[in-house]
């Protein structure tokens, strides 16, 4: 999933905690920010954790972000991010904005292109949105 604010992803990593699975939610971070990011995801978690009675501590280490698709700012696109949109979009017809959601699509492609899920895996892709602002960016994507 994609993750600039966290509040998602925090709230996975608590319901994904309960059956030892938290370490299992892979943010991919779109904020190039990372510090600030894990840091606010892990905060949301724990609060979270304690609102809903886990009965578990959540710690930085249940808190996977990875850093390599967030470049090279926030909202500023990367050509990772526009190959993965055009494949996600013509492939599977799943709408992804070049800025957010597409930098976590790319992460995940590039994941699983590297052989980073072992093989038999099952990945779910949390899209989260962002589809409205493709529109900004329609002169980039006009030839598809």
């Amino acid at each position: 999933m994609c993750s600039v604010t966290g509040s998602t992803q925090a709230g996975m990593v608590v319901g994904f905690a309960v059956d030892g699975r938290a370490r299992r939610v892979i943010g991919i971070d779109a904020s190039a920010k990372p510090e600030q990011t894990h840091e606010q995801i892990t905060r949301i978690a724990k609060h979270t954790a304690e609102l809903v009675e886990l009965g578990q501590d959540i710690t930085r280490d249940d808190v996977i972000l990875d850093t390599r698709f967030g470049g090279p700012e926030y909202g500023l696109l990367n050509e990772g991010t526009l190959d993965a949109t055009r494949l996600c979009a013509r492939m599977e017809g799943v709408l992804t904005d070049p800025v957010y959601e597409g930098k976590s699509i790319d992460g995940m492609i590039q994941m699983v292109r590297n052989g980073e899920f072992p093989e038999g895996s099952k990945v779910l892709y949390a899209h989260l949105g962002g589809v409205p602002g493709l529109s900004a960016y329609s002169f980039i994507f006009r030839n598809g």
